[in-house]
């Protein structure tokens, strides 16, 4: 599914305007990345939660050369599903 369509699913499950729908949902993530990027936690309980985590600085290999390189530390989005969210998924 891409966001035109999920803009549509958005806009019919609300009995709203594909118009409005996007603009919630572009309002929506935003909020959502603003906040993880501060590094506070987003909680959508039953659904799962969003944070920003460190990876830390490593040493990897050049698959063409062989050669080691050191790969810098960096900041990653992350994503736990909730409960309710695994288990809609077991059945």
């Amino acid at each position: 599914m891409n966001k035109a369509q999920l803009v549509e699913r958005i806009a019919k499950k609300a009995n709203t305007t594909k118009c409005e729908a996007e603009k919630i949902l572009d309002s929506t993530l935003d909020v959502i990345c603003s906040s993880v990027k501060k590094g506070d936690e987003v909680k959508l309980v039953g659904f799962g939660t969003f944070s920003k985590m460190k990876r830390n600085a490593r040493k990897g290999t050049n698959p063409k050369t062989g050669e080691e390189i050191k790969i810098p530390a960096a900041w990653y989005p992350k994503f736990r599903p909730g409960s309710d969210f695994k288990n809609l998924l077991k059945k």
